[in-house]
């Protein structure tokens, strides 16, 4: 079984700090649904400055609103040309450095 990983990539425009707020407020969006306890224990993503990406595991349903609600802020905020979303196989959730 393959899990769903989502792989948020930002144009420099977008301040990824603020991209990470957003995440955050998702986050909090979650816990009204879901509850603190299962939000920690059903959710996880990881940041990738170097590359301007944040990835968001949304193999569980927690993970899967966590998703829904950030995208949707993601556009309201910073709009349509500021971000893209891939779903990738957990594995290939890294980008692959070029060869020399």
């Amino acid at each position: 079984m393959t899990a769903c990983v989502f792989r948020f990539s930002f144009s420099t425009d977008v301040p990824l700090d603020e991209a990470e707020m957003t995440l955050q407020l998702s986050t909090f969006a979650a816990e009204g649904m879901f509850g603190t306890a299962r939000v920690r224990l059903d959710f996880g993503y990881h940041i990738d400055a170097d590359h301007r990406m944040i990835v968001v595991d949304g193999s569980k349903e927690v993970g899967a609103a966590v998703v829904q609600v950030f995208a949707g802020l993601l556009l309201r905020e910073f709009g349509e040309d500021s971000f893209r979303v891939e779903r990738v196989n957990s594995k290939q959730h890294q980008p692959q450095e070029a060869a020399a």
